[in-house]
């Protein structure tokens, strides 16, 4: 144990001396591509790293350091937010691994440890490292699902716009597929904005539509209601003869909605 403590002791004291030589070999490596600014902030991970693995062998039982996995959901986070995709993660740990246990090799030799030392050694550096690599994408797709939430939902915001055309007139103009999803931030949230637009005459124009689900259906029909009983007048154009089968197929009852061929035409209706 003692040859051991003699380990740790080095790893803590020499750590960003054994971070910027293992960056530099890694950095080495065929296939291994890395920007400067990635290589320095290597060089601070590994470093933290190195002293986490040095704490770690003080103790006989595998016990994460603290902070290590506060420290590996940092790493998760920063380079999510950088827009690395997750590959970019996993390719970098198996020249890491093998290059990190060359070092410890050295090293549990030039302190003249046993092969049972030096075997325990290369399990905790492995253990520690796959606790990491775990937490590190566990965090970096959490941040990601995140990133993509938020940008699904400005092009939620962007695909269903309220168009004023004149006063206490409005369109809501449907393009592309409206699925469950669309449907429901339309019930949920332009219904919002209709209101607070003061709208008396929305033209629903579905003349974009390419498809459109049974479940998209219904809540266009529920919002048809919402906003029939805000006294809110709706119409709705452009709803092709193949879609208005599917509709009728569905069980839906479209009859007591006004409908036009045309934006145009249901403007012209409203102003005579």
């Amino acid at each position: 144990m003692k040859g051991i403590i003699g380990v740790a002791r080095y790893l803590n004291d020499n750590a960003e001396m054994l971070a910027n030589e293992i960056v530099q070999k890694i950095s080495q490596s065929p296939n291994f591509e890395a920007l400067k600014e990635e290589l320095e902030q290597a060089i601070i991970v590994y470093t933290e790293f190195i002293r986490f693995l040095g704490k770690s062998l003080h103790s006989s039982e595998n016990n994460v350091p603290e902070g290590l996995v506060e420290w590996s959901k940092t790493n998760g986070k920063r380079t999510a937010s950088q827009g690395e995709r997750v590959s970019m993660i996993i390719t970098r740990y198996p020249p890491t691994r093998l290059v990190f246990i060359d070092y410890l090799t050295k090293i549990s030799i030039e302190h003249g440890l046993s092969s049972e030392e030096f075997v325990f050694i290369n399990k905790r550096f492995n253990y520690l490292l796959d606790i990491s690599i775990n937490e590190t994408i566990v965090v970096f797709e959490q941040v990601k699902d995140k990133i993509i939430r938020k940008a699904q939902q400005e092009v939620l915001k962007l695909s269903v716009p309220v168009v004023p055309i004149q006063d206490k007139t409005a369109v809501l103009p449907l393009i592309g597929s409206i699925d469950s999803e669309r449907a429901e931030y339309i019930l949920e949230n332009v219904i919002l904005k209709i209101i607070e637009m003061k709208v008396e005459y929305l033209i629903v124009d579905f003349s974009g539509i390419l498809n459109i689900d049974s479940i998209a259906e219904r809540y266009l029909f529920d919002i048809y209601s919402v906003l029939r009983l805000q006294g809110i007048e709706v119409v709705m154009t452009g709803i092709r003869p193949e879609l208005a089968q599917t509709v009728v197929r569905n069980g839906i009852d479209f009859s007591s909605i006004k409908t036009y061929a045309t934006v145009k035409q249901a403007i012209a209706t409203q102003e005579s």
